[in-house]
């Protein structure tokens, strides 16, 4: 268990929803605000078994009363929709400096082999592709959708998208850059090659993205390489973070469900990587 997460989601959770007006029914033996730190708390201290942190912190005294699970899952789909508010209010906070980082990952539903029989997605635009491993198969082109996000240097999200597993890193990528500062510099890998989305964003936005140039192409200048070679794999850090806590092995009936605890896993990450 880490008490300095729970406590700091609980907190900014609270808080927030007191600004906003936000009032917990009068009823509630546990306030919305344990409902939303319990499903944080699951994401980075139990692989997302929600279950299991509900009964966990329940037994060691972190929540006011008793709440059961039926119960937790029901109230926590009803305000699924205050982890967005609370990552939106991060991605503002943290989205300053000179220096972003942009990757990828799959968010498999299934394995390709049950893609027929998945009730969550379906379709040909849910079947991934994976070019460094040139293959379809794998777990990186499983069956289901795809994370796309900016982090900081210190591994803070700031913007993300979810998007079927088919389509290209660059779908999202004017979106993802719009609220960064201006002047302020997105590295990537190869996969975000692309001079006229490039040109876009820097006329738009005034955010130069940097890719990791492929090898027929002009090598990246020096203050690129830099920047590269000291910003480019902390998001890598953030994948691996996740990974490790068990992004790519969730468990949901349905896509609600699958989303609220992608949301809930983005948000463990963002307050324990924020200093």
């Amino acid at each position: 268990m880490n008490d300095t997460l729970i406590v700091t989601a609980f907190v900014i959770t609270d808080d927030l929803m007191h600004a906003l007006g936000h009032r917990s029914h009068p009823l509630a033996r546990v306030g919305d605000a344990e409902v939303v730190t319990v499903a944080v708390a699951a994401a980075a201290c139990f692989q997302n078994h929600q279950e299991r942190a509900l009964c966990i912190m329940r037994g060691m005294g972190y929540l006011s009363g008793t709440l059961s699970v039926s119960r937790f899952n029901r109230r926590a789909h009803a305000l699924a929709a205050w982890l967005l508010l609370l990552l939106d209010a991060l991605g503002v906070l943290c989205a300053h400096g000179e220096a972003f980082v942009i990757d990828s990952m799959p968010l498999p539903v299934c394995r390709r082999v049950r893609a027929g029989r998945c009730r969550k997605v379906r379709g040909r635009a849910y079947c991934g592709w994976c070019a460094a491993k040139r293959e379809t198969g794998a777990l990186w082109a499983a069956f289901g959708w795809r994370l796309h996000l900016v982090c900081t240097p210190a591994g803070v999200p700031v913007a993300f998208d979810v998007l079927p597993a088919c389509l290209h890193d660059l779908t999202p990528i004017h979106e993802l850059t719009v609220g960064l500062p201006a002047g302020a510099s997105v590295y990537g890998d190869k996969a975000y090659n692309s001079r006229t989305d490039e040109a876009t964003i820097l006329a738009e936005t005034g955010v130069r993205l940097v890719p990791i140039h492929r090898a027929n192409m002009t090598p990246n200048s020096w203050e690129e390489g830099e920047g590269l070679w000291q910003y480019r794999k902390g998001i890598e850090s953030v994948n691996s973070q996740m990974t490790a806590w068990g992004i790519q092995r969730l468990h949901a009936r349905t896509n609600s469900g699958f989303m609220l605890k992608v949301h809930a896993t983005l948000l463990a990450v963002a307050l324990t990587n924020a200093h």
